[in-house]
C-alpha cells in the first residue's frame, strides 16, 4: 500500500511538474542537443523592431513556437563571428487586413544571448512577401527585461 502511494505521488509530481526556464543560449543549447521539448514565447514590446536601420516601437504582441526543428553552427561554419542555434516555422493564418498567408517566423539565437527574430506574411500561392520585420531581443534571464523566453519542459 505504501508503495501504491509513493508511485501514486511520483506520477502526480511528474504530471503536475512546471516548465523550468531556460536563462541563456548554453542552457537553450544544451537542452535541444539533449531532445528535450523547449518552447519559446517572444514579448515583441520588449523587443527593437529595426525598419530600414532604425528602431521603431515594437507591437504589443505576443507569440510562441516550439523549439523542434533546429540547426546549430559553431563559429565560422558558415562564415559566421557568433555561433547561434537557428529554427523556423510557418503557420498558415487568416489576417484580417492580408487575408490567408504563410505567417513565416525564424529565430537565430546568439551564443551572447541576443536573438534575431525575422516574421513575414507570405502569399500562400505566389509566395509573395507581405509583412517583412525583423525584431532583436535578448534571453529573458529573470534578472533583465529580455523578451524572448525558453522553457524546458519537465516531462
Amino acid at each position: 500500500m505504501k508503495s501504491l502511494l509513493t508511485l501514486f505521488l511520483f506520477l502526480n509530481l511528474i504530471i503536475t511538474a512546471e516548465p523550468t526556464q531556460l536563462k541563456n543560449f548554453d542552457e537553450v543549447y544544451n537542452a535541444a542537443i539533449n531532445g528535450n521539448d523547449v518552447n519559446i514565447v517572444i514579448h515583441y514590446a520588449k523587443t527593437d523592431l529595426m525598419i530600414e536601420g532604425k528602431v521603431e516601437p515594437a507591437p504589443d504582441a505576443i507569440g510562441g513556437m516550439n523549439l523542434d526543428t533546429y540547426e546549430y553552427f559553431a563559429v565560422g561554419t558558415v562564415r559566421n563571428e557568433k555561433a547561434y542555434i537557428s529554427t523556423s516555422e510557418t503557420v498558415l493564418i487568416n489576417h484580417p487586413f492580408y487575408g490567408y498567408v504563410y505567417n513565416y517566423v525564424k529565430l537565430r539565437i546568439y551564443e551572447d544571448n541576443s536573438v534575431e527574430i525575422i516574421a513575414q506574411y507570405l502569399d500562400p500561392i505566389a509566395y509573395d512577401v507581405k509583412m517583412d520585420e525583423t525584431f532583436w531581443g535578448e534571453i529573458n534571464n529573470t534578472e533583465n527585461d529580455g523578451g524572448v523566453y525558453f522553457y524546458k519542459n519537465s516531462n
